[in-house]
């Protein structure tokens, strides 16, 4: 029995709420905001932003997941250097609906509490799939920074009990067709200390965000929480973009798990930025990057209503 249906047997508080009614966009999509997809007892609810095309039927649908160094960010705003809704605008063009999600920061809970978070917007998007106008085969995950660390990370422990959490909605294995990883963390265990911005405050004894992260760098806690730990043979389709001149997630970071997935078998591309540093500041062509990645997702998920 599932948390949700004994907590409605029982008249406990419930672990989710049902969709919120969509606004008609001048295009004929719809926009599903704040729809609460997991209420944790004493942490805020976690809420994701839905954009499906016009025209009814069922899409496929990419999980966008924020970065932030797992210690800010917010699911309602993109990276600075990209226009504002690029990302959702160009999912939309292709026929492909976009979830934006909100997942517990470092300073909340540690790891991994962010993954199970991920998890359970998938699980959630699922349940309410033919409401939403979403197809279940055919969903994907996006991330950019920390973000890109969780898209990873919910791509390859794709029915692992020990990283599935305690599932809010009984749903099937949370698995993804396609993988886009911009700048992503790889491997915790390889990463120079991350500086956060002089307004960011953390504990007092904790050395660096990946420190508060994980509760703790000890080595073991590190591969646990390290992509490149995961990677198998069942892994789907990657497309990893880092910019050459990252300086707060090195370039080897997406090297190495482009290196990993094609020593397993799987499917990896890897398209490197000349001159880009993170968040791909510098970057001659942005637009570009972000076609690249919706041509991706939209071979490996296919396009339009079905």
């Amino acid at each position: 029995m599932t948390r949700s249906i004994e907590r409605e047997r029982t008249g406990s508080p419930p672990d989710f709420l049902p969709p919120v009614d969509p606004v008609v966009r001048e295009d004929g999509s719809l926009h599903y905001s704040g729809i609460s997809y997991a209420l944790l007892p004493g942490f805020r609810p976690l809420q994701l932003d839905l954009w499906v095309p016009a025209g009814g039927g069922t899409y496929p649908v990419v999980v966008w997941i924020h970065g932030g160094a797992w210690q800010f960010g917010d699911r309602r705003y993109l990276p600075p250097t990209l226009e504002t809704d690029a990302v959702h605008d160009a999912l939309l063009e292709a026929g492909i609906a976009v979830a934006s999600i909100d997942y517990r920061l470092a300073g909340e809970a540690v790891f991994p509490a962010q993954l199970h978070d991920a998890k359970s917007a998938v699980r959630y998007l699922r349940r309410h799939a033919a409401q939403l106008g979403l197809d279940v085969d055919r969903f994907g995950v996006w991330g950019e920074s920390a973000g890109g660390h969780l898209a990873a990370l919910l791509a390859l422990t794709a029915g692992r009990t020990t990283q599935e959490g305690e599932p809010l909605v009984a749903e099937p294995v949370v698995s993804v067709r396609a993988v886009v990883d911009w700048y992503g963390v790889s491997d915790l265990t390889t990463m120079p200390k991350l500086e956060v911005p002089p307004d960011v405050s953390l504990p007092p004894g904790t050395a660096d965000p990946i420190e508060q992260l994980l509760g703790g760098t000890t080595p073991e806690r590190a591969r646990a929480a390290s992509p490149v730990t995961h990677v198998s043979a069942d892994a789907p389709p990657f497309l990893l973009i880092h910019g050459t001149d990252d300086v707060p997630v090195p370039p080897e970071q997406s090297s190495l798990l482009h290196a990993a997935l094609l020593a397993a078998g799987a499917q990896s591309e890897l398209v490197t930025v000349e001159g880009a540093g993170h968040i791909f500041a510098g970057a001659a062509d942005i637009p570009a990057l972000i076609a690249r990645s919706v041509a991706f997702l939209a071979m490996h998920l296919g396009e339009g209503r079905r």
